[in-house]
């Protein structure tokens, strides 16, 4: 199964595309969607879709992860981080992709066992559950890559409960 990870934002959208077979997992590809800080909001958005669309046909990926709004104290950027996952299931929606969404606790649960981890111990576990000689970074491709691997962890699961 492949899957790409989203971790949303208008300034910054990191994604990261996973192999997971049984008993393996690799990292196929990683990085982030960065926009211009001055740019209206309509052309980062933009930006950020034609981006996701491009992954999606490159990777061609059998679902897509993409992390919660953390409603945290700003509300004006939790609607900024909200399009950017909507223009996000759009593109996959688009190409008839399935999708599936994580909170923070959940990902970093899926990846470390603990779902108060810290960014850098997210990090870490992301490069050896992929066997990379280093933690990805930036935070946001190792934010994304720990999506798709949550993902690819809760589909067996999901499948299987789906049939039952």
């Amino acid at each position: 199964m492949i899957v790409l990870g989203i971790d949303p934002g208008t300034a910054h959208t990191g994604y990261g595309v996973v192999d997971a077979r049984p008993g393996r997992m690799a990292a196929l590809d990683g990085g982030v969607v960065t926009t211009a800080a001055g740019a209206p909001l309509e052309r980062r958005l933009t930006d950020i879709h034609a981006r996701v669309c491009e992954l999606l046909d490159e990777h061609a990926p059998d679902a897509v992860g993409v992390e919660e709004l953390y409603f945290g104290a700003n509300v004006r950027s939790a609607f900024a981080v909200g399009q950017a996952r909507g223009v996000t299931l759009l593109a996959a929606g688009q190409r008839g992709i399935p999708c599936a969404s994580y909170t923070p606790q959940q990902i970093k649960s899926a990846v470390c066992g603990s779902g108060r981890a810290g960014k850098d111990q997210v990090q870490r576990m992301v490069g050896r559950l992929l066997g990379l000689a280093a933690p990805p970074t930036p935070d946001h491709a190792a934010d994304a890559l720990a999506v798709a691997i949550c993902h690819a962890n809760q589909a067996p699961l999901a499948t299987a409960l789906a049939r039952a």
